[in-house]
């Protein structure tokens, strides 16, 4: 638990605190905002904000672990590193893909071919290496089992078969372009995609300490969970949500930085990475519901115009129709942290109620 506090002051005080500076350095070379002249004209006075503000958020998740694993003198887990990895992995993709639109000063990075084929790469390795490195146990960072607040008995990875393995690997692929697209179209307004992001990482704080408790491994039982690395996933967990919280408070409305697709694509890594190895991967779908509107959102619009030549939103994703409704944006950021923290507490709220029925 000193390394779950740890972890989280030192995100928090280095988001706070790196952020100013880092605004500082990007005002200084030049490197702002392109806004879409298709969007709701209230963000034409967005163009030119500093943008990239996601690298302060990786790299004060990437100090804090570190952090608190010097101050408690443990070794890092296989587990959590996987996870960072992933977040890092999409991040420097996003990272790529901000410096592109900043530096030509237009809205076109990375082509969507290239931007998937990163992220499908980076997910791949991350997939393969999640089912191998045993510990003492024999248990591996990531289950071949399909889970949803724990393993379920659909097994991906059958008799550990190379074509059961690719079904993980695509399983696991799925996953992590689903939150890492989610959080990249949630983040269109000011605070909307950190504060969201915030509550499902305090989510996942709470399993990781929770199933670190009730682990197989220290406390075997009948209801015991079989997550390996539990209480070091929820230092990551919490490093996310302090970078969050951190950034938040540049982020909000009048926002003074954007995270870009640094940040949004390296967040959904994290939380992809975290459902994939505590082993609530379908439960990821409630905690990230906001995310989920977001996404299906797009994918509605976008069937709709094809089949019936007729759009069912304003405008996707789900945000910029509620903008072009009539709502303020503050009132709809406002709004859409209720919805998601609403979904957060329904995800926990499933999660326990397993455990306290199957415990009874």
């Amino acid at each position: 638990m000193k390394a779950v506090l740890i972890s989280g002051a030192v995100a928090l005080v280095a988001a706070l605190l790196g952020t100013p500076m880092f605004i500082r350095f990007l005002v200084k070379r030049g490197y702002g905002q392109f806004i879409r002249d298709d969007g709701p004209t209230s963000h034409h006075t967005k163009r030119g904000t500093p943008t990239m503000g996601g690298a302060i958020i990786l790299g004060a998740v990437l100090v804090a672990y570190l952090a608190a694993h010097l101050a408690t003198l443990q070794l890092p887990t296989m587990s959590a590193l996987l996870v960072l990895f992933l977040m890092t992995g999409l991040g420097i993709i996003g990272f790529v893909d901000d410096f592109m639109k900043i530096s030509k000063q237009r809205s076109l990075g990375l082509r969507s071919k290239q931007k998937l084929a990163g992220q499908i790469a980076v997910g791949v390795v991350f997939a393969v290496l999640a089912l191998n490195f045993r510990n003492d146990q024999f248990r591996t960072p990531a289950s071949p089992f399909i889970s949803l607040v724990r393993d379920t008995h659909i097994n991906l990875a059958f008799a550990g078969t190379i074509g059961g393995v690719l079904l993980f690997v695509i399983w696991a692929n799925i996953i992590i372009a689903g939150t890492s697209n989610g959080v990249n179209l949630t983040d269109g307004l000011d605070g909307l995609a950190a504060g969201v992001s915030t509550m499902v990482l305090g989510a996942y704080v709470l399993i990781g300490i929770w199933t670190s408790n009730q682990n197989c491994q220290t406390n075997p039982g009948i209801k015991c969970y079989e997550v390996r690395d539990s209480l070091d996933l929820a230092v990551v967990a919490v490093a996310g949500m302090g970078a969050c919280f951190g950034f938040l408070w540049w982020n909000a409305s009048p926002a003074k930085i954007f995270m870009g697709d640094t940040g949004s694509l390296g967040l959904g890594g994290l939380i992809a990475g975290l459902a994939i190895c505590t082993r609530t991967e379908l439960l990821v779908v409630v905690l990230a519901g906001l995310f989920v509107l977001e996404v299906v959102s797009v994918m509605a619009q976008v069937a709709s115009f094809k089949l019936t030549g007729r759009r069912i939103l304003r405008m996707a994703p789900l945000h910029h129709h509620f903008e072009l409704v009539g709502w303020n944006e503050i009132t709809v950021v406002i709004r859409f942290w209720i919805i998601a923290g609403l979904f957060a507490a329904l995800g926990l709220g499933i999660f326990y109620a397993e455990w306290v029925v199957g415990s009874s």
